[in-house]
């Protein structure tokens, strides 16, 4: 028949010490588990960074091909103005 007995009433090499009279100190499940979830966060939020880092650098991309177009279209804009210009001037001239 198995007992229940307090530990601090074993001796130590009983109680899972050593032979110098130090003891095992037990860690709780509890802190293996927050030990382990931290890691886990810490991984997550690694993880988590460089998607977001990706993600900007593809919107940059994005922007600067837009802002590249946008560009061209304002050229071109100008370059009409001044062709309809010419156009007007050169109608006036023949009547």
């Amino acid at each position: 028949m198995i007992k229940d007995v307090q530990l601090n009433e074993l001796e130590p090499s009983e109680r899972g010490g050593f032979s110098d009279g130090s003891e095992v100190v037990d860690m709780p499940d509890t802190v293996l588990v927050a030990i382990l979830s931290l890691i886990g966060t810490l991984a997550g939020s690694f993880g988590g960074t460089q998607l977001i880092k990706y993600r900007i650098e593809q919107l940059e991309k994005k922007v600067e091909k837009h802002n590249s177009v946008m560009e061209r279209t304002y050229l071109l804009e100008e370059k009409i103005k001044v062709a309809n210009h010419r156009i007007e001037d050169l109608e006036r001239r023949e009547e």
